[in-house]
């Protein structure tokens, strides 16, 4: 991440995003004083940062990475801010650091849904799971209502 100051106000440039700072967001510095005469785009952290999982090891031998990354980010690209856990499918093992975690989202990250369902369940946060499946797979209660 890097700045700038201009006219005194600190302005951050994160993965080619604009993110003006808590100076213009809490209007304590006005707009015109930095040569803004129109409505900015003010992106914010939670638009852009998720935490998602990154596949890692050999052919038929999955493992994957729990990574903070930017959300444009294709999941192959290899490019994350931040490693916060892993996840071995074979084993059936999770572990991520919560309180990263947990940090991350109350700056406003999103979980993709896969993480999201994994902290649920290892009661990292709380909330309901949501649904991965592909709508074309329909799940239990579809067959039964079917059935029914």
């Amino acid at each position: 991440m890097s700045c700038i100051f201009i006219r005194g106000v600190r302005i951050s440039f994160l993965f080619g995003h604009l993110i003006l700072l808590e100076a213009v967001k809490a209007r304590s510095v006005p707009l015109s004083l930095i040569g803004l005469t129109f409505k900015p785009f003010i992106a914010t952290i939670s638009d852009m940062l998720m935490i998602r999982l990154q596949r890692t090891g050999r052919k038929n031998e999955a493992t994957f990475r729990v990574v903070l990354t930017d959300s444009k980010n294709g999941p192959k690209s290899g490019k994350f801010l931040e490693i916060l856990g892993n996840y071995n499918p074979k084993a059936k093992a999770f572990s991520v650091d919560a309180e990263k975690v947990k940090g991350w989202i109350a700056k406003g990250a999103k979980a993709s849904d896969t993480i999201h369902n994994f902290l649920v369940k290892e009661k990292i946060i709380e909330g309901k799971k949501r649904n991965v499946l592909s709508k074309k797979s329909p799940t239990k209660k579809r067959k039964e209502l079917k059935a029914a």
